[in-house]
Formats: structure tokens, C-alpha cells, sequence
């Protein structure tokens, strides 16, 4: 397959297919040609001797200083040397192709007035494997695009999260009420209405269905309240993924090109606050999920909520806690994925910065840094609560689990057996949380990509 660069239409799933699996990339003949025109425009203004920010002018606080035409060339060399001053590690590989393919995108886009050879030596780079080196620290937000390819890390831990959560409900032997449908039409948030159809549906077939099935006429309410919670992520991330698509294809130059006009103007493109409010909000909403996971996971170790065995152990009355030991890295994870949920994209880093003109900052690849870190986190946590979660089951042994919770169930076993009596905690959970980023815990769905059914 080839992803054909117009300008327009580059999908978040085009951007992680280049980023992470190299697939092939080309500029679209009718972009070049574009590309071709808007650069007359740039040859046509130069000629002319207008007055154009960051082209016949210094930038920043030099704007008030002219370039001479003939020292046009070396400026532009110098412009780009003196920009390089990032710190820190290098950025991952996918991160920085990620950013190439966007920014190949922009420019075939035809608003920045670039030759096409540019744009083609971004091509070539990720088609090559050519990556230039990217530092991770440094940028305050303003022409930079963040991680694109963890909101995709995201969709996947929401849809494994949903099948944990029907597992969670198993195992607790809770009161399936929680997914009548009546609630979506009443509430009928979209996130909502999608997770309560997509809950009752992994348990289609349960034990949980039957009469009497249920201990409690209500239960705590981390699990009571999984389709809002769950569906309260899901339009997050729906509204995350739309931004984005829109800054993927939206221009970002200062100066713009305008060719009907045959001019070129000073404008602020370069500002991503969408994109960096909605990774906060993202970031919020994915910390009261993953809250919610540890809290369930806790409850699970708790004999007299669960009426099994305290930390899940073979029998009662040992003396060893099984799994309660559990119940501590789980906090720990919890409590350390909320730290990362405060806001940045209000920051302001300056507001003297190039003489008070550069008062503006959005701090977007922080907060996709942390969205990366948060989703990491989550992970981790998930693994746990379905190790959990699967030996409270088989602790309860019901006749039948459901469609979609049995099978997780089966897959989370071929990777993690029953902890027996005397048995040492199993020293690592990585296959499992493997299984939850490789997407197999979950077939994919109309919400998996972000948007609503």
C-alpha cells in the first residue's frame, strides 16, 4: 500500500502505518503542481521588493531588519541552523516519522510557497529510512506537531479497558442493571449509548444474565457507573481524533501564500491550541478510567466485599496473601497515571521572549508526552486488573462466562495460569500487557478508531 500526500485527507491510521510499519509514501502530481505555482508567487513578491515577514525580514524581535535579495539564500541557511536548539534524548523513531509524513503533508498542502524538492526530500527520507535526528525537550508548542501516534496507543487501551470491565463484572458477580439500554436513551450520549451495546455485548451469554445472578442490588461505583465512565472517554477521544485530523491536514505557515491574491501575508497558523487543549482533555478523562480500573482491582482483593477468598487466594484461611500483593503496585500506578492529568496547554513560558512578541505558547508536545506516559501507565494497571479479574472468576467458577469476556479470559490464561496454593506471584506481567497493546483482547469496532458508530 502507498500513502498519497495531496494536502488534504491524511487520516490519524495513514500517520501510524508510516510511522510504525514504513509503509511507502508519494506526493500527489496535482500537489506538485500546486507547489510549483505558490513558489512563482514567492519569486513574483521577491522580484517586487515586498515587505514579507520571515522572507525579505529577520524573524522575531529582527523583523524591523530587511534581507537584501542576494543575501536571501544564506539567511535561509542560517535560519534553520539557529533553530536548532532542542535538548534532550532523541526522539523515537516513530515520533520523528510521524512528524516528517505531517509536515511532507503540509507542505504539499502549497501554502508555505516551498519548491517541491523539499517537500520530495521529506518523502524520500521516510521512504529511505533516513531520519533526521529530533531532540524530545525544548519546544514550547508553536509550529510543532506532538506524538500523533499515541492517540492510536489510546484507542486500544480504551477498547481493552471495556473488555476488563465485562471481566470486572464477572468477577464480581455484580448487577447487570448497570447495562440497561434504557440508560443511553435517556442519556444519549454517544460514548454512552456505544459502550452500553458494546458491554452487554462481550457478555452476551453470561451467567450474569440469569436470575438472582446479581449479590447486590447496587455496587460500588466504579462498577456501576463503567458505561459512563467508559463512554465519557470514548467521546473524549472521538473529539481527540477529530482535532487532530484536522491539524493533519491544516496549514501552519507563517507567512501564508495566497495565490487568487497573489500575495503573501503574516498569520498565526502556527498556533495548535485545539489540538493541545484536546490531548488535556484527554488526558483528564483517561485518568478517572484508569482510576476506576485500579479501584475495581482493589475491590477484587477484598474478601468481605467479594465473599471470596481474601486476595484472591486458593482457599480461605492461608496465611499467605496470594494476590493482595497486588493491590499495592496498583496504587502506585493509579496514583502516578493521575499526576500526569494537569493541564499545560494554559502555560506561558515567556511573555518578554523576542521583545514580548512571542508571548504565546501551547506546551502540545509536552502534553502528548504525557498522554504517551499516562497511556503507558494504564497498561501497565490493565495487566494487573485482569490477572486479577480472571483468578476472582475462576475462584467463582460460574457455568458460563460471556462471547467476548470468555474468550479475554482465555487469552490472559495462555499467558498467566491460576495462582494455586503456595504458588509465587508470577514475576512478570509484560505478555500481558502485550496482549492488551496488540489489540487481540478486542476486534476492532466504528469506535475503535475514535469515532462514534
Amino acid at each position: 500500500m502507498t500513502v498519497l500526500l495531496t494536502g488534504s485527507g491524511l487520516t490519524v491510521e495513514e500517520v501510524v502505518r508510516v510511522a510504525r510499519e514504513a509503509e511507502h509514501v508519494e506526493l500527489d502530481p496535482t500537489a506538485i503542481e500546486r507547489m510549483l505555482e505558490t513558489r512563482k508567487i514567492v519569486e513574483r513578491v521577491v522580484e517586487r521588493g515586498d515587505v514579507v515577514y520571515g522572507m525579505t525580514t529577520g524573524v522575531g524581535a529582527r523583523k524591523k531588519v530587511l534581507v537584501a535579495p542576494e543575501e536571501i539564500p544564506a539567511f535561509n541557511r542560517a535560519l534553520i541552523a539557529n533553530h536548532r536548539v532542542a535538548t534532550g534524548p532523541d526522539a523515537p523513531v516513530e515520533v520523528v516519522r510521524a512528524t516528517v509524513v505531517r509536515l511532507a503533508n503540509a507542505l504539499a498542502k502549497g501554502t508555505a510557497g516551498v519548491r517541491p524538492e523539499i517537500a520530495q526530500r521529506l518523502v524520500d527520507a521516510l521512504n529511505n529510512a533516513d531520519h533526521p535526528r529530533v531532540r524530545m525537550l525544548g519546544s514550547v508548542g508553536q509550529a510543532d506537531l506532538p506524538q500523533t501516534a499515541d492517540l492510536a496507543d489510546m484507542q486500544r487501551l480504551v477498547d481493552a479497558m471495556d473488555v476488563a470491565g465485562a471481566l470486572d463484572l464477572e468477577a464480581f458477580a455484580a448487577n447487570v442493571t448497570l447495562l440497561h439500554p434504557a440508560i443511553g436513551e435517556v442519556r444519549p450520549y454517544p460514548g454512552i449509548i456505544f459502550s452500553l451495546e458494546r458491554l452487554r455485548a462481550l457478555l452476551e451469554g453470561s451467567y450474569l444474565w440469569e436470575e438472582g445472578a446479581a449479590r447486590n442490588l447496587q455496587d460500588p461505583l466504579t462498577f456501576r457507573c463503567l458505561p459512563q465512565i467508559q463512554g465519557a472517554v470514548r467521546d473524549a477521544l472521538a473529539f481527540g481524533i477529530t482535532q487532530l485530523e484536522i491539524e493533519l491536514n491544516a496549514s501552519q505557515e507563517n507567512p501564508l501564500v495566497l495565490p487568487a491574491e497573489d500575495r503573501i501575508v503574516s498569520v498565526a497558523n502556527f498556533d495548535i491550541l485545539p489540538l493541545a487543549a484536546a490531548l488535556d482533555f484527554l488526558r483528564l478523562t483517561l485518568a478517572s478510567a484508569i482510576t476506576s480500573v485500579g479501584e475495581r482491582a482493589e475491590k477484587l482483593l477484598q474478601g468481605p466485599l467479594t465473599g471470596l477468598p481474601d486476595g484472591l487466594a486458593p482457599r480461605q484461611g492461608l496465611a499467605e496473601n496470594s494476590l493482595g500483593e497486588f493491590g499495592v503496585p496498583a496504587q502506585g500506578l493509579a496514583a502516578e497515571a493521575r499526576l500526569l492529568a494537569h493541564p499545560v496547554s494554559f502555560e506561558l513560558a515567556s511573555s518578554t521572549h523576542a521583545e514580548g512578541i512571542e508571548d504565546r505558547t501551547t506546551m502540545a508536545p509536552l502534553a502528548a508526552r504525557r498522554l504517551g506516559e499516562m497511556v503507558e501507565l494504564g497498561e501497565r494497571l490493565l495487566a494487573i486488573g485482569l490477572v486479577i479479574s480472571c483468578q476472582a472468576i475462576d475462584l467463582r467458577a460460574p457455568e458460563r462466562l460471556g462471547a467476548g469476556s470468555g474468550r479475554a479470559r482465555e487469552l490472559v490464561r495462555e499467558r498467566i495460569p491460576f495462582m494455586g496454593e503456595g504458588e509465587p506471584l508470577p514475576a512478570d506481567l509484560e505478555p500481558v500487557r502485550e496482549l492488551i497493546r496488540s489489540g487481540k483482547l478486542s476486534p476492532a469496532s466504528p469506535y475503535s478508531a475514535g469515532r462514534a458508530p
